[in-house]
């Protein structure tokens, strides 16, 4: 029976006690990653690491829990980073990844008292989801040989927020709360009044802590936000989140312009190529085989620039 689980209900009092909060509390799992995990122990030895990378890397906590483990086991002063999830199961080794996660605390039962968190972090989880899947469609559309790390770190870019649903659920209500109130109020400005600290911070003494992959830690990092890797995760977050409702958002046509330009095509060609890939990750890889959205390969359509 998993004990009681004391949440967080008022800020600490600076990012340093955030991060030392943050470096040994529980990352929970989905219920349905923590079955699926537990099916392949019975068979532990026919197991490699392409049989559990799917289902780690459907689930961002579990991948989280799974990257910072492999990251705390390089040798001191290693510039090695692990980037993928599969390169991380390689590393660590089947046997010993099943050894060191022999049980799991789902979200479901960590937030079995608070349905409004569980709500909130499953907006978070839509919302991760739909961002890896744009990333997906723009790096292969782009023909990026980093497709597969590219989906990953627009998949975890929301997991500081994750972890406040789930430790600080009372807090992150309030945050919530206060920006439904008044659309116009900045996240900052909200974060630090409730929080004592702002998000993105938090988020980079987590990726620090933690060892993260390179490309999620440039994203937030201005030296880089022109590279195409950088601008696939950013403009993909961006887009699942003024779409999470439905597309009227009014900032939806500039994220649709700046998308065009990253693509090299059209905004009508790039309109419907987004929402030919906006469906479940496994079908967007499908559908973004063909590299092209349905107007740049119909001949009788206008004509858009070619991927670059």
């Amino acid at each position: 029976m998993l004990p009681r689980v004391h949440y967080l209900t008022k800020p600490l009092s600076h990012i340093g006690a955030w991060t030392h909060y943050f470096r040994n509390a529980e990352i929970p799992v989905l219920a349905i990653t923590a079955r699926a995990i537990e099916e392949l122990r019975a068979m532990e030895d026919d197991v490699d690491a392409n049989m559990l990378t799917p289902i780690i890397q459907a689930d961002p906590l579990m991948t989280l829990k799974l990257l910072a483990r492999v990251a705390s086991l390089r040798r001191p002063g290693s510039n090695t980073e692990t980037e993928s999830v599969t390169t991380s199961l390689v590393l660590m080794g089947i046997s010993p990844f099943f050894r060191h996660f022999d049980k799991f605390i789902t979200v479901e039962d960590w937030l079995a008292d608070q349905p409004e968190a569980m709500q909130g972090l499953q907006v978070l989880l839509n919302r991760a989801e739909r961002a890896g899947q744009f990333a997906l469609g723009f790096a292969v559309h782009r023909g990026d040989t980093d497709a597969t790390i590219i989906h990953q770190a627009a998949f975890l870019n929301d997991f500081a927020d994750m972890m406040v649903w789930l430790h600080a659920p009372t807090l992150a209500i309030q945050i919530r709360d206060a920006q439904s109130a008044d659309s116009t109020l900045r996240s900052s400005v909200i974060q630090k009044e409730v929080l004592g600290i702002e998000m993105n911070d938090l988020r980079q003494a987590l990726m620090k802590l933690w060892h993260l992959p390179e490309l999620l830690v440039n994203i937030s990092d201005d030296r880089h936000a022109a590279h195409p890797s950088v601008q696939c995760v950013v403009l993909a977050a961006r887009l699942a989140r003024h779409t999470a409702a439905d597309w009227e958002n009014a900032a939806v046509p500039d994220d649709i312009e700046d998308i065009s330009r990253l693509l090299n095509a059209s905004p009508r060609a790039t309109l419907a190529f987004l929402h030919k890939i906006d469906h479940p990750v496994v079908e967007a890889a499908a559908l973004t085989c063909s590299l092209q959205p349905p107007e740049l390969s119909d001949p009788s359509a206008p004509t858009a620039s070619t991927a670059d």
